[in-house]
């Protein structure tokens, strides 16, 4: 299996697009997960090695990593399994590529940089639609306004999000969202929504923890930045609601709200991947006053995600990718994502 790619998680809905998009484009990945009983049917329709394995054994992951070149973890909530993970890419020698937007995975993969430099490994969270389209923006304002002190990003598009991505964002709603200030990460005081202008005038956005509060930090030096959504309709509701509140229904209330989460479609059907599209917005302001400003139109960001986080994983098992912690935009530049069908400039 010398020079694969692992894909773990293979049978969730983002793997399994995942998976089945990497085949597409003539990639020969192992599938891997946890139940086996999931994973085989997947493994036999794409004609595929499998292996069942949990991030939890220690002994199987690295039987399982031994002659992958790289792995790319699909399994959430990142949380709990980027951690393991990571340890068996370091003990092993495997690069390491994930599609989350969690910042607190993120964050700790910053913190292994001198690990991985060490071992001769890459560390790239974030390879699908978080946070590759925003880092792209982010580097592209930074160029256009070098000094800039403070970032600002937006999008919307996401009208329906996958059973595990809202699973994960229920677990931040009861915190204050988290953003970078002065270089620190912290959480957000004040308003939590404003206006922005995606092209079509001004729509109302939410604030929200997305990881480019770590990885445009890494990739740009601004110091200060805040990410917003355009959040689905019920979703508005939940975060208006006092914090206090938000917190009590992410504890005691959680399993009523997990009961609504299992009930929920695993994501979006073909159709909605094949015809949708996302809206990014993003600002940069300097100590000066002075401002440039970009926005970017991608693919339905399900779809971008099993485009792009097989295809940066493949240039990380090429040995094409530098070694230690780093970014999307950080390593393949700005304009990767103008690569990607369906995403372009808008005027």
């Amino acid at each position: 299996m010398a020079g694969h790619i692992l894909i773990y998680g293979a049978y969730g809905y983002t793997g399994e697009l995942i998976a089945r998009q990497a085949v597409a484009t003539g990639l020969t990945p192992v599938l891997a997960g946890r139940d086996a009983d999931k994973l085989a049917p997947l493994a036999r329709e794409l004609d595929l090695p499998h292996v069942a394995v949990s991030v939890t054994d220690t002994d199987g992951l690295h039987k399982a990593l031994d002659g992958c070149a790289a792995v790319l973890n699909c399994a959430g909530p990142f949380i709990e399994t980027w951690k393991p993970m990571t340890d068996a890419c370091l003990a092993t020698g495997t690069h390491y590529l994930d599609i989350t937007g969690e910042v607190d995975v993120l964050s700790g993969c910053a913190g292994r940089d001198a690990d991985a430099k060490a071992a001769g490994i890459t560390l790239m969270p974030g390879t699908g639609f978080d946070v590759v389209p925003t880092d792209c923006l982010s580097a592209m304002l930074a160029d256009r306004l070098p000094d800039a002190t403070r970032l600002t990003l937006a999008f919307k598009g996401m009208s329906q999000a996958s059973r595990g991505t809202a699973t994960t964002a229920i677990s931040y709603l009861g915190r204050a969202p988290i953003i970078r200030r002065d270089g620190a990460l912290r959480g957000r005081t004040g308003p939590l929504f404003r206006k922005v202008d995606f092209g079509d005038g001004p729509e109302e956005v939410g604030a929200i923890s997305w990881g480019d509060t770590v990885t445009a930090w890494h990739t740009t030096g601004i110091p200060n930045i805040e990410v917003f959504m355009k959040p689905p309709a019920d979703m508005v509701a939940l975060m208006k609601l006092p914090l206090a509140l938000r917190r009590l229904l992410t504890g005691i209330g959680r399993p009523l709200i997990q009961r609504r989460l299992d009930a929920m479609p695993p994501g979006p059907d073909e159709e909605a991947r094949r015809t949708g599209h996302c809206t990014i917005w993003g600002r940069v302001e300097n100590a000066e006053g002075q401002s440039a400003e970009l926005r970017l139109r991608t693919t339905e960001g399900y779809r971008l995600t099993s485009i792009t986080a097989p295809l940066i994983a493949a240039r990380a098992a090429a040995g094409e990718l530098p070694t230690g912690f780093r970014t999307p935009a950080g390593a393949l530049g700005a304009d990767f994502i103008l690569g990607i069908d369906g995403c372009d400039m808008l005027s």
